[in-house]
C-alpha cells in the first residue's frame, strides 16, 4: 500500500485528489494538509466525505511527511513547493507537484510570468514534466514530477501529434481555451463570485496568462523549433471542464484521413485519449468527473487552416486524474488504476 500525504487537500484540486485516491486500491492517504484548516475534521471540510473520511487537516511540514509516507502530492500555489524541497527530501519520498513550480525549464521564464522568486532552480533540470502521454518512460524513473497545468494538458495533447509531425505552421498557431469556474481555485475572489460569473463569459489573462510559455515549452520539444503563440482562456459558467480550439496553418494540403492517421499514431493506444468520429465535435459534458481527453479537428480547404478541438475536465486529467496516473506509472502501478471512471452526465 503506497502511503500519501498531500499539502493543500482543501483546494478543489486537493479534494479532487482525496475523492480519487480514496477509491484507490493501492493508496491510503495518511496526511490531509491544510494551514487554513489546520485541527479541523476534513469531513467538515468537504461534507461530501462525512463517513468516509475521518482524518483532520494537518500542517505541510514537509520533513515530517516525508519520513512518513511514500509519496506527496503537492497542491498549493506557486512557490510553496519549491520553497520546501530539498535533497534530503528527496533522498526519501516521491513529489508529484500540481503547481507550476517546476513545469518551465528556464527559471529565469518561470520568474518573469510568475513574478516569483525560484526558491529551488537546481532541481527544475531534474524534475520530469509529468504529461504521460508523452513523458511515460522518463515519468516512471522520476522522483520529482512537475504535474502539468490544466489548459497546458487540453493544449498541447490537442495539437501534440500535427506539431510533431510538422503539419502545421507552428508560427500561425492561436489556441483559444474556455474554462469553468474551478479552474480559478477555491480562494474568495470577487470575480468569480455567481453574480459575476452567472450568465456571463469573459476573457481574461490576454497575452499574459502564466500557462503561455508552458504551452509553448512543450509543443517547441515536439517541433524541435522555438515556439511563439497566442492563448487566450475565457472563463465559462460552469463548474469543470476545458475546450480548446486550436488554429494553424497547414504547411501542405492534406485529407482528412492523412490527419485522423497521424492522431491515430499517437494515441490509439492510449486509454484516456478518445478521438471522435469524424462528425462529432468535443464536448465537455461528454469528460465531466473523468480523465479522459476527447479530440477531434476539421480541416478548412477553404483557408487552408485546419481547427484542432479538445475537451476534457480541468480537476481530474487538468489537475488530480493525471497527478494520480503519474503516480500510478511512479510506482509499477496499472496506469488507469483509479482512474477508469465513466464521464458523469447529466
Amino acid at each position: 500500500m503506497i502511503k500519501v500525504g498531500i499539502i493543500g487537500s482543501t483546494g478543489y484540486a486537493g479534494g479532487e485528489l482525496v475523492r480519487l485516491l480514496t477509491a484507490h486500491k493501492h493508496a491510503e492517504i495518511v496526511w490531509y494538509g491544510s494551514r487554513s484548516y489546520i485541527d479541523k475534521k476534513y469531513a467538515d471540510v468537504y461534507r461530501n466525505m462525512f463517513e468516509i473520511v475521518d482524518n483532520v487537516c494537518m500542517d505541510d511540514n514537509m520533513e515530517e511527511l516525508a519520513e512518513r509516507v511514500d509519496v506527496i502530492f503537492t497542491a498549493t500555489p506557486q512557490g510553496l513547493c519549491a520553497s520546501l524541497v530539498n535533497e534530503e527530501i528527496l533522498s526519501k519520498v516521491k513529489i508529484i507537484d500540481l503547481s507550476a513550480d517546476f513545469r518551465i525549464k528556464d527559471a529565469a521564464t518561470y520568474e518573469k510570468w510568475y513574478g516569483l522568486e525560484h526558491k529551488s532552480p537546481q532541481f527544475i533540470e531534474e524534475a520530469v514534466y509529468g504529461l504521460c502521454e508523452i513523458n511515460r518512460e522518463k515519468v516512471k524513473k522520476a522522483r520529482l514530477v512537475a504535474n502539468p497545468g490544466c489548459y497546458t494538458t487540453c493544449s498541447i495533447l490537442t495539437v501534440y501529434p500535427l506539431a510533431k509531425e510538422g503539419m502545421i505552421d507552428m508560427g500561425t498557431l492561436i489556441i483559444d481555451a474556455k474554462s469553468g469556474t474551478s479552474g480559478a481555485g477555491r480562494g474568495a475572489n470577487v470575480s468569480n463570485l455567481y453574480c459575476e460569473v452567472n450568465e456571463n463569459i469573459k476573457a481574461y489573462g490576454v497575452t499574459t496568462h502564466r500557462h503561455t510559455p508552458e504551452i509553448e515549452e512543450q509543443l517547441g520539444y515536439a517541433a524541435e523549433e522555438a515556439v511563439v503563440l497566442n492563448f487566450t482562456p475565457h472563463l465559462v459558467p460552469m463548474n469543470r471542464g476545458i475546450l480548446v480550439t486550436g488554429y494553424a496553418k497547414l504547411t501542405r494540403d492534406v485529407s482528412d484521413e492523412e490527419i485522423k492517421a497521424i492522431y491515430d499514431k499517437y494515441y490509439a493506444d492510449e486509454k484516456f485519449i478518445r478521438v471522435l468520429e469524424k462528425e462529432l465535435c468535443p464536448e465537455t459534458k461528454w469528460v465531466e468527473g473523468s480523465n479522459y481527453v476527447d479530440i477531434n479537428f476539421r480541416v478548412d480547404k477553404r483557408t487552408g487552416r485546419i481547427i484542432m478541438m479538445g475537451a476534457m475536465d480541468n480537476l481530474v486529467k487538468g489537475a488530480a486524474g493525471q497527478a494520480v496516473q503519474n503516480m500510478n506509472l511512479m510506482f509499477g502501478l496499472g496506469e488507469t488504476e483509479g482512474l477508469e471512471l465513466v464521464p458523469m452526465f447529466p
